[in-house]
């Protein structure tokens, strides 16, 4: 065998099966089997839109090493339709399959889950859907009605299709992965669900498949959002209370032209509910903003410390030893 065809057979060899049917899905999960009662290998799933960068391959590493060795990681790729509203970027949403197959293969995964709508959604719109509740009626659900739903009901049939031991999910997507939880924990699903800390950008920008479209200029200008929540988490650790977080933060955003800020919420990481002024603990900051016509998330999750003594009465001095 050449040198060439030694190479062309560990690429093929390191390629991912990819299958787009459900029989296609059901013959490369029953081919892998444990080997033994004892070995610890699971099956985990990254489930994404495709387009991927490096923060999705992040979750795919993870994954085989949550897997462990002899285990099997899937990677699902599927633009739902039931995540977009009306005018917005479903049929211009980037797609490049055969480079998101190279780009994992590499991460480590074992099978590449690419379903048409027609397999995901075989009777056209389903009838029953999965509700988000009210984690879905706040911040996300506010701009985008109905998305979170949409996510959940996907969610929930991907996990029935390739039945994984674990899940894992981007913390980027601070509510979705909230609400996924939630579905977990309140339908008794028998999952394990693992966030991944955001991958950003050494300028700090959070890795997002629609950084994509913007300009450089744009690029630039929405700097000002990981700018924004850096400043509010270091106001949260001084103590100077949710109030001073949310100030400071609003007001880099404000001051940065170009930002069209949707949402910046200050709120309780379980929950999503807003904190209340005198909250001290863990908080979640989050923010999603417009910067030319594409529309940006991200979080950042801070610990309000409790106010010194002369934060928490103006005028009086700390105590000295």
């Amino acid at each position: 065998m050449t040198t060439a065809e030694t190479t062309a057979a560990a690429e093929d060899e390191a390629r991912p099966a990819v299958v787009r049917t459900r029989a296609e899905l059901r013959d490369a999960l029953g081919a892998w089997a444990l080997g033994g009662p004892d070995v610890t290998d699971r099956r985990a799933v990254v489930m994404t839109m495709g387009a991927l960068h490096e923060g999705h391959l992040q979750l795919v590493r993870r994954a085989r090493e949550e897997a462990g060795p002899g285990g099997q990681v899937v990677v699902t790729i599927f633009v739902n339709p039931l995540q977009f509203g009306p005018g917005e970027d479903l049929e211009k949403y980037p797609r490049d399959l055969e480079g998101d197959v190279a780009k994992v293969a590499s991460a480590g995964a074992d099978v590449v889950f690419a379903p048409t709508p027609d397999v995901v959604y075989p009777d056209g719109d389903p009838i029953v859907r999965v509700s988000a509740g009210r984690i879905g009626e706040v911040l996300e659900g506010v701009f985008r009605p109905g998305h979170m739903d949409g996510v959940l009901t996907v969610v929930l049939k991907l996990m029935h299709l390739v039945r994984p031991d674990v899940a894992l999910f981007g913390e980027k997507d601070a509510q979705q992965l909230l609400a996924v939880r939630r579905m977990v924990r309140d339908l008794d699903l028998d999952v394990e669900i693992v966030g991944v800390p955001t991958v950003r950008d050494p300028d700090g920008l959070a890795m997002s498949s629609r950084n994509a479209y913007l300009s450089d200029d744009e690029r630039h200008v929405a700097l000002a959002l990981s700018r924004a929540l850096r400043a509010g988490a270091e106001e949260a650790a001084a103590g100077r209370g949710a109030a001073a977080v949310l100030a400071t933060a609003s007001g880099i955003l404000n001051d940065a032209p170009g930002v069209v800020v949707d949402y910046l919420a200050l709120v309780d990481p379980a929950t999503v509910d807003e904190v209340p002024g005198d909250h001290t603990g863990p908080a979640l900051l989050l923010v999603a903003a417009r910067v030319g016509t594409t529309r940006l998330i991200d979080n950042q999750a801070v610990d309000v410390a409790a106010p010194t003594v002369q934060d928490a009465v103006p005028g009086q001095e700390a105590p000295r030893d």
